[in-house]
């Protein structure tokens, strides 16, 4: 969430911050809120001001040998008095928490400004496209489907966007995951480490997702938990309510989990093939990093994801998202967009985040500096290393042979037991 002190301070520069990202910050509220709040603690100091007085002429009554009684019946009604003020604070202090909760971070300053993801500007683009003089490129899901995708059991096991993977199709999953996670490992330095896919409403709440998107997760019925939509969220609260040593950053995770979303709102969108499922599989990278660093970090946690697109030989391209198309909780993010012959376009396949300390402050994640005695708030960074569904799809596109059969990139051979051509399953027959 938002650091408060700054937003008190600060109140015109965050509204600016919320325009740029079209967010409807009700400035007027806030400001409404705070000076109720002002106006309290300024009557609780008046009526402790006047409780100390009315003590003080009470113990000079008593020690003149006089009653009392009416002062000390005053004495009550002020701390009465003083104990609703205070409640009334702390319902006010409540309402900006809550408040709170459902602002987004501001975004960077190099943050693009725009509306939309029409508004993402370019940064840089790798690798050519492959020219398909032979016969025409094919989506995914029609050379999937002779290699062992399956969408009609998934959905006769769990319903529509869910798919079945049968064979060199579900083997290329698993090479892809141990590909990702050696390449973070080996040539990264991450830290692989293996969480539970059901996390707690404190965990998404410290990452971001409670309360704006419960609609976008999978609760847990009859319990105050969730399928996890990423394994951002399990990572990410591995250091809550912690204070890490200073030496301990940068610190990289690298987590493969299944993901799960409702995908609300996304009704009519990708319903065929492996863009946009209700579970689907993730390499995830997340960075515990100094806040004097974070943006160098974030360039090379990009670096990073990009380096998988490139061992495989994918066409891609890196955005840098619009102060309008950002994420709730990130301040600046680089989109990977994969290239997929058979849709004619570049799609996401990572999203790169620097979070600065706004995740931080909700799950207090802190360091503390090396010889110093108060703590600061860590930044945190994530990024998809990447969706294995999505590069699943991007081979079987980029990599599609005439005859229908699908030739393993280079670097994941060692990982397919030898195998280079995945054949269509009537032929392997």
């Amino acid at each position: 969430m938002l650091d408060l002190k700054f937003l008190r301070q600060n109140p015109e520069a965050v509204a600016e911050g919320m325009a740029r990202r079209r967010f409807p910050f009700d400035l007027a509220a806030f400001l409404a809120l705070e000076e109720r709040r002002r106006a309290l603690l300024t009557a609780v100091e008046q009526k402790k001001g006047q409780r100390n007085t009315a003590s003080a002429e009470v113990a000079r009554i008593k020690r003149a040998g006089g009653d009392a009684a009416h002062v000390l019946a005053g004495l009550g009604t002020l701390s009465d008095d003083i104990k609703a003020l205070n409640e009334t604070a702390k319902a006010i202090d409540a309402a900006v928490a809550e408040l709170l909760l459902g602002v987004p971070n501001i975004p960077h300053a190099t943050t693009p400004d725009g509306a939309n993801e029409n508004d993402n500007p370019t940064v840089r683009v790798v690798g050519t496209p492959r020219a398909f003089s032979d016969f025409p490129p094919r989506e995914h899901q029609d050379v999937g489907a002779a290699l062992g995708l399956d969408a009609e059991r998934g959905t006769k096991l769990s319903g529509a966007r869910f798919v079945v993977l049968r064979g060199g199709l579900a083997r290329l999953e698993r090479a892809l995951a141990a590909f990702m996670l050696d390449t973070h490992i080996a040539a990264h330095s991450y830290v692989e480490v293996a969480t539970p896919y059901i996390v707690s409403d404190e965990s998404l709440l410290g990452t971001g997702q409670l309360p704006k998107f419960a609609a976008d997760l999978f609760k847990i019925e009859g319990a105050a938990a969730y399928l996890i939509p990423t394994a951002e969220v399990p990572v990410t609260n591995l250091h809550r309510g912690e204070v890490l040593p200073e030496s301990a950053l940068p610190l990289g995770y690298v987590c493969h989990t299944q993901c799960f979303r409702s995908e609300a709102g996304s009704y009519g969108k990708d319903t065929k093939g492996l863009i946009r499922l209700h579970q689907f599989g993730k390499v995830e990278l997340v960075r515990f990093v100094h806040p004097d660093t974070s943006y160098a970090e974030l360039e090379k946690l990009t670096n990073h994801a990009e380096a998988i697109l490139q061992a495989l030989e994918l066409p891609y391209r890196v955005v840098a998202l619009c102060a309008g198309d950002i994420g709730f909780s990130s301040a600046k993010t680089y989109d990977l967009e994969v290239w997929l012959p058979g849709q004619n376009t570049y799609r996401e396949i990572s999203s790169c985040s620097n979070f600065e300390d706004f995740q931080a402050r909700r799950a207090d994640i802190r360091f503390k500096p090396e010889g110093g005695k108060k703590t600061a708030y860590v930044h945190t960074l994530n990024g998809s290393g990447l969706a294995i569904g999505r590069t699943m799809a991007a081979i079987l596109e980029n990599y599609v042979r005439a005859d229908g059969a699908v030739a393993v990139p280079k670097a994941l051979i060692p990982y397919m037991g030898g195998i280079e051509v995945l054949e269509p399953e009537g032929k392997q027959a």
